[in-house]
């Protein structure tokens, strides 16, 4: 696997921008919209539990989970801009992630921040 393969994050034409800071340099809040929020759970695969497993008591990166863990947190961070583009944003400000366990049968991972309006100053 490559370093593509475990990386997240914006394309550069995104008409969205997803920052976390509270502002952006050159630019001015003109419209708070609010919380946005992208939400995802992942059940575990029994294979890459064994793997996980295994793999432990050797020591070393589980790379099939960081793999997973990523397309996860992509996914849930797809969702966040598709929400604040549907209520008229064009930025999402102090972006954050935050992952837990669902359950005891996978992972929740939610991708948050605040909608906003941006306009250069």
């Amino acid at each position: 696997m490559g370093i593509e393969d475990y990386g997240g994050g914006q394309g550069p034409q995104s008409d969205v921008l997803v920052v976390t800071t509270n502002d952006v340099a050159g630019f001015q809040v003109q419209q708070v919209i609010g919380e946005v929020f992208g939400l995802t759970v992942r059940s575990r695969h029994l294979g890459s539990q064994i793997g996980a497993g295994l793999k432990s008591m050797i020591g070393g990166e589980l790379k099939g989970l960081t793999k997973t863990l990523v397309e996860t947190r992509n996914q849930a961070m797809e969702r966040l801009i598709d929400q604040a583009r549907s209520r008229g944003a064009n930025a999402v400000l102090m972006f954050r992630f935050d992952v837990s366990e669902a359950a005891e049968v996978g992972t929740e991972v939610c991708a948050y921040g605040t909608a906003v309006v941006l306009a250069r100053s």
